[in-house]
């Protein structure tokens, strides 16, 4: 029988939206997720959130040395005009574990109880559940989102470095930029490798190089958000 543990070894996460909440009119504005005295993680929700309308959800994850809050201003500015629910967890150590430790562990059981806490008190658009991420943080929202597509519809990846996984399940659309001058993450051994890999997979990959180093143009981020909520 495998256990909990062992399931989020494989990345797996268990975590689902619910369906006919009970109480949904949660409080919207910025929060903290209060789930560790330490590195806790952040959640904002639109000021205009009405459970009768299920908001998009996006899970963004932080670079190395980074926190919750540089998760969360990486799209922050799109959330209240395109009505999406943003959760930011900060990782458990100083990067995420799958890069820290070789392996998934503290982090993957963290990001499940920061969904469960969002899908047990917000409704959410259960076609629009991205994770997304800057350069480490893009690297794990690519690990985490190919493992869980069964739940995750989309991957933001902003120069990201690589990609890793045990199982996969389903396959999310996938969002990566990268500059071409980057000097932290060179684009030939990492995006320039990851793409033609993710599409000899068959996953559908919206790629954008731009002009610039290790950074997030604002036209880029733009970019990713239209892509994120456009109807197929």
């Amino acid at each position: 029988m495998v256990t909990q543990r062992e399931v989020y070894r494989q990345g797996r996460l268990m975590a689902r939206p619910k369906e006919n909440l009970k109480n949904s009119d949660g409080t919207v504005g910025l929060q903290q997720l209060k789930l560790d005295k330490g590195r806790d993680g952040l959640m904002y929700v639109p000021k205009g959130y009405n459970k009768d309308s299920p908001a998009a959800l996006a899970v963004m994850l932080h670079g190395a040395g980074g926190n919750a809050e540089h998760g969360l201003a990486l799209i922050r500015a799109y959330a209240d005009e395109n009505n999406i629910i943003l959760l930011a967890p900060s990782s458990r150590g100083q990067t995420w574990d799958i890069i820290a430790n070789d392996g998934f562990d503290r982090d993957v059981i963290y990001i499940d109880q920061a969904l469960e806490h969002v899908f047990n008190t917000y409704s959410v658009d259960t076609s629009r559940i991205a994770i997304g991420g800057f350069s480490d943080g893009a690297s794990y929202a690519l690990c985490l989102g190919l493992t869980n597509g069964d739940l995750f519809t989309h991957v933001i990846a902003f120069s990201p470095g690589f990609f890793y996984t045990i199982l996969t399940k389903g396959k999310p659309r996938i969002f990566i930029s990268h500059g071409t001058r980057d000097s932290v993450l060179p684009i030939d051994p990492c995006s320039r490798r990851i793409v033609p890999r993710l599409k000899q997979q068959s996953v559908l990959v919206d790629y954008n190089e731009f002009d610039g180093g290790h950074e997030i143009p604002k036209g880029v981020s733009q970019a990713s958000i239209r892509w994120f909520l456009k109807n197929e």
